[in-house]
């Protein structure tokens, strides 16, 4: 962006500066440094003028880590599908959806009776409990403290039931896959 003197933000008139190589009064280096060549399995394609030299020409950039052929990623594929079909991973999946199912049942019913109660049973609701604390508002921290309890039931069911087996199948999941010529 330009200044309506003609400036570049930054441009102090000296030798370095913007305007001074546009007017040609500071030699461009002959060739521009080459792409750094990125090896970071992340990063997927080049941004907008990254990857680049000066000429315009795309350079192709391919992530470390990443298969040659397909094979190796069928292989991979292969590997995780043998792991799901393993009788580790099914006892896994039942422990969470022994714990998860339960408890989503029965908190969704505990909001529901909580909101009918409120819309279809105001006199219950409003009836004090001590001062200005009334049954609604006994049952709606009571919301607030259930989440809060479920949330650390959840916590330590996952860390003593869960975790551990969970651990061993991603190593074995890795294991598998690295020897079969898949991503690493």
């Amino acid at each position: 962006m330009q200044s309506s003197n003609d400036r570049l933000p930054g441009d102090r008139g000296d030798p370095g500066s913007p305007r001074s190589r546009r007017a040609g009064q500071v030699p461009v280096p002959a060739q521009a440094p080459t792409s750094p060549g990125y090896d970071d399995p992340w990063y997927d394609a080049p941004a907008s003028g990254w990857g680049e030299p000066a000429g315009g020409r795309a350079v192709p950039v391919r992530p470390a880590g990443r298969a040659a052929a397909d094979g190796g990623v069928r292989a991979s594929a292969d590997a995780y599908l043998e792991v799901q079909r393993s009788a580790a991973f099914q006892e896994v999946r039942s422990r969470y959806r022994r714990f998860v199912v339960p408890a989503v049942i029965g908190f969704f019913a505990w909001y529901v009776a909580y909101v009918v109660a409120a819309t279809t049973a105001p006199g219950l609701m409003a009836r004090p409990v001590a001062g200005a604390v009334n049954v609604a508002m006994l049952a709606g921290l009571g919301q607030f403290l259930t989440t809060f309890l479920l949330t650390w039931a959840y916590a330590r069911h996952a860390r003593l039931r869960r975790d551990r087996a969970a651990l061993d199948l991603r190593w074995a999941t890795q294991e598998l896959t690295r020897t079969r010529g898949g991503a690493p």
